[in-house]
């Protein structure tokens, strides 16, 4: 099994973290993984995506031009990535974030409202861990176990007390992400 995926938005919507989560979470289940960030020089409101690969088998190279699924926060990321998702891949898109909605055929893509519903739980730094629930429902690569056990290496340990809120948004994810129908 090897998944490859692509994360983009801007700075400050918690693309490299949800990363990093991924990347510890699979490390958790015995997998092999590569994290690579790329990032403007802008602290937030930049743009900011990051490449994880999940593999039960030793990754050969961890630079890839196409992917298997892109989890999408804005628009211009969607500009960007919709074209290297591979034929029958995954797009994963938060509507806030998206003014056009993919128009690709030959992939699944997903919806999922995670900045309406980071608003409703009245905390906004839970929504990378939303969008997380809603792909790992859609692709369970990572067991939920070993996600919160990521949650727990990637947090510094003053902001363990975050992980039952974000394991609720992880949960929270699940129940929310839909498949948007193709148009004909």
């Amino acid at each position: 099994m090897t998944e490859e995926i692509i994360i983009a938005g801007f700075g400050g919507q918690g693309v490299l973290s949800m990363g990093k989560i991924m990347a510890y979470s699979a490390v958790m289940q015995d997998m092999e993984v590569s994290w690579i960030p790329a990032y403007g020089p802008e602290m937030r409101g930049g743009t900011a995506n990051v490449t994880v690969i999940i593999s039960s088998e030793k990754i050969s190279s961890p630079i890839l031009r196409y992917f298997d699924t892109a989890i999408i926060l804005n628009q211009q990321s969607l500009d960007k990535f919709e074209v290297f998702v591979k034929p029958g891949g995954i797009l994963i898109y938060d509507s806030k974030g998206i003014t056009r909605p993919p128009s690709r055929k030959d992939i699944t893509t997903y919806r999922i409202d995670a900045t309406d519903e980071a608003a409703r739980m009245n905390n906004p730094q839970i929504f990378n861990m939303i969008v997380l629930g809603g792909y790992l429902k859609v692709k369970p690569v990572i067991k939920h176990e070993n996600t919160v056990k990521g949650l727990r290496v990637s947090l510094p340990e003053r902001r363990h007390n975050l992980i039952p809120v974000n394991e609720q948004a992880l949960l929270r994810g699940r129940d929310i992400i839909a498949e948007v129908p193709k148009q004909a």
